[in-house]
């Protein structure tokens, strides 16, 4: 799909909260007549395919209209392929880069347990990785007017790594284990290579009165198959990758730790 401008990011991620808050004024009925549709989305901040997703797919449950987002009870487990070493070190596919992000992102859902915030800022940063600027991913502090000290405070007392190591958990906990990311389960159900059909999914699993037109316009024949590749390109568990753009990106964590560290003392 074409790439989102860069220009207009601002007041997109404003569209994005409005039609969130909106979304569920509206079908605040419908959420209270039956529980919520459990969907979680385990990935990783740099493989490109879950920042597609993210971008292009998970983006339309705040569709303005539909309702979705009323029905659903989305999480979001930010921690994907990492390894986690002898000595408790995490080691992520797409090099240290990423497992500073999954780790700021890990802290944004802690820090703004509201769904519209944390989406929002993590919908913004992997608008970046979409476009490869994701060097840039600071800036989502100041687009969305966001204080970044919590983050801060976060990453630089080690509580953002306890919050990697309970991804972690859940992530290696998942029975069946997760072959690779965007790794999508609605309702207890692993999508597998049908991850980008998941609106057809939460719409077979509701079992509310009030379904959100989005669920009307679908056809709800859906079938998991375990063993057929995914439909879209995947991060697999096991594939090792080559980081890029190091000396960017080292600079880039080197730059930032040295500003939390600067923070800390204050």
């Amino acid at each position: 799909m074409d790439s989102l401008s860069f220009s207009h990011l601002p007041c997109l991620l404003l569209i994005i909260s409005s039609l969130f808050s909106a979304a569920t004024a509206r079908a605040s009925i419908s959420a209270s007549e039956a529980e919520k549709v459990p969907l979680a989305l385990y990935y990783e901040t740099l493989c490109p395919y879950c920042s597609n997703f993210i971008v292009n797919h998970l983006m339309k449950l705040f569709n303005n209209g539909d309702g979705l987002i009323s029905i659903v009870d989305l999480k979001l487990l930010p921690y994907g392929n990492a390894k986690i070493g002898p000595n408790g070190t995490i080691t992520c596919q797409h090099g240290p880069a990423e497992c500073l992000l999954n780790t700021v992102e890990a802290c944004a859902i802690d820090v703004w347990p509201d769904l519209s915030e944390h989406f929002s800022f993590i919908y913004c940063i992997e608008t970046l990785v979409y476009e490869h600027k994701y060097p840039q991913w600071e800036t989502c502090f100041e687009k969305l007017g966001l204080d970044p000290k919590p983050i801060s405070d976060c990453y630089n007392s080690g509580y953002g790594k306890e919050l990697e190591l309970k991804y972690a958990a859940e992530t290696n906990g998942l029975q069946p284990p997760h072959k690779y990311v965007p790794w999508v389960v609605v309702d207890g159900q692993p999508l597998y290579e049908e991850y980008e059909n998941f609106i057809s999914y939460i719409c077979k699993a509701y079992k509310g009165t009030s379904i959100p037109s989005a669920c009307n316009e679908l056809s709800l024949n859906t079938i998991v198959k375990e063993n057929v590749n995914p439909a879209g390109p995947v991060c697999y568990a096991e594939e090792t990758i080559k980081p890029t753009l190091s000396s960017i990106i080292g600079s880039t964590i080197k730059a930032w730790m040295q500003s939390m560290n600067r923070a800390a003392l204050i």
